[in-house]
């Protein structure tokens, strides 16, 4: 179950000589999959591949990328190419063996493998990538930035936006733990309990407000308070075992590599 749990992460952004066409996608399942993109090696000038958790990016030469992300493949057999890591709750010796014999089984290439700290994680705001379009209303943006609907917080709420704006009694989730003195799991405690009193509400996909209210503090408009307690399975003293992979279309579709070798992320369906 803990290996079926493994979560695949992401973002390819490929700029071409000829058109200037970039793809940019993210979270959960991002590639570059031979069967839908046909590059030609000679168009190939720059590619940057941010694997899911940052871990760095490769030479701009275009001759290396190439190499290093299709092998010696010919232009006719590019080769998928994946960042698979294994979460901090089943990061273990046994799974991690589990995973490298599951992924050589289905004739999945592994390029490297390694480890990354909570702390590193943390520093560098890996998960909030990973996890951006949550993560972005709860520790990267300041309320002022987000696009907050006013007349949908005033309905609800019953202040204007930009009176709270003013008055300073908005946060993301990370000013949040520091405004009300609380951690991550005692942020995620008041979250709750603003829920059945009807104070949140959700402007959009994974974007939260919510009206915190802690002992002792001033009430708090606070934006995905929740991701606090997610985030925190990932750092401190968490790490994430990961692989870079490749294969070939012709052993594995990435559908059946998507469904079958990892499986659903959710353990109990796998």
């Amino acid at each position: 179950l803990a290996v079926q749990d493994t979560t695949l992460g992401a973002m390819v952004i490929l700029t071409r000589t000829v058109e200037s066409i970039i793809i940019c996608v993210a979270l959960l399942a991002v590639f570059v999959p031979a069967s839908s993109f046909h590059i030609q090696n000679q168009e190939v000038n720059r590619i940057i591949v941010n694997m899911g958790l940052s871990l760095g990016k490769l030479s701009s030469d275009s001759a290396s990328i190439t190499e290093t992300l299709c092998g010696n493949a010919s232009t006719d057999e590019l080769l998928n190419s994946a960042f698979v890591f294994v979460k901090p709750h089943a990061n273990n010796p046994k799974v991690q063996e589990k995973v490298k014999e599951m992924l050589i089984a289905a004739k999945v290439e592994i390029k490297s493998e390694g480890d990354i700290s909570g702390s590193k994680i943390d520093d560098e705001k890996l998960i909030d990538q990973h996890y951006y379009a949550i993560a972005s209303k709860a520790t990267l943006l300041d309320p002022k930035d987000m696009a907050v609907p006013a007349d949908k917080f005033e309905d609800f709420f019953g202040e204007k936006w930009e009176d709270v704006l003013a008055d300073g009694k908005a946060a993301n989730a990370m000013q949040a733990c520091e405004k009300l003195g609380v951690d991550a799991n005692g942020l995620e405690e008041a979250w709750r309990k603003c829920e059945p009193k009807n104070k949140v509400i959700k402007f959009g996909g994974g974007f939260y407000c919510g009206l915190v209210e802690v002992q002792g503090k001033p009430p708090l408009y606070v934006f995905n308070a929740f991701f606090m307690n997610m985030r925190s399975k990932f750092t401190g003293d968490a790490s994430i075992h990961y692989y870079e992979v490749q294969f070939k279309p012709t052993d594995l579709k990435w559908e059946d590599f998507r469904g079958k070798v990892l499986g659903p992320t959710d353990p109990s369906t796998a």
